[in-house]
């Protein structure tokens, strides 16, 4: 049985949404366009590649506004190449961190 999903880019509205539920540390199940979005994010900042939500939401609050404004940009543009998206079943819980 086939549990991938196909979805086409989410916008920087998405993103800023997606970002801000983890600076402020919102504890939730992610749909496929916020795990897109995190998928993308761990492949364009190689800084939180390994990292929990708590840690991505603590790197983000660290980051100036135009830091902030380039890395929705490099997210954005990172779904638009590699959308649309398949997200699999087993991807779909990002919140433990994988071992290193």
């Amino acid at each position: 049985m086939d549990n991938s999903c196909d979805i086409t880019a989410p916008t920087e509205l998405a993103i800023v949404d997606v970002f801000t539920k983890l600076i402020f540390g919102v504890e939730q199940q992610w749909d496929d366009w916020e795990l897109s979005i995190l998928q993308a994010l761990r492949q364009v900042d190689h800084n939180v590649y390994m990292d929990t939500d708590n840690e991505i939401g603590t790197y983000l609050r660290a980051l100036g506004v135009k830091e902030m404004i380039k890395l929705v940009s490099q997210v954005k543009r990172q779904l638009r190449q590699g959308g649309p998206f398949t997200l699999n079943a087993a991807t779909a819980n990002r919140s433990a961190k994988p071992h290193r």
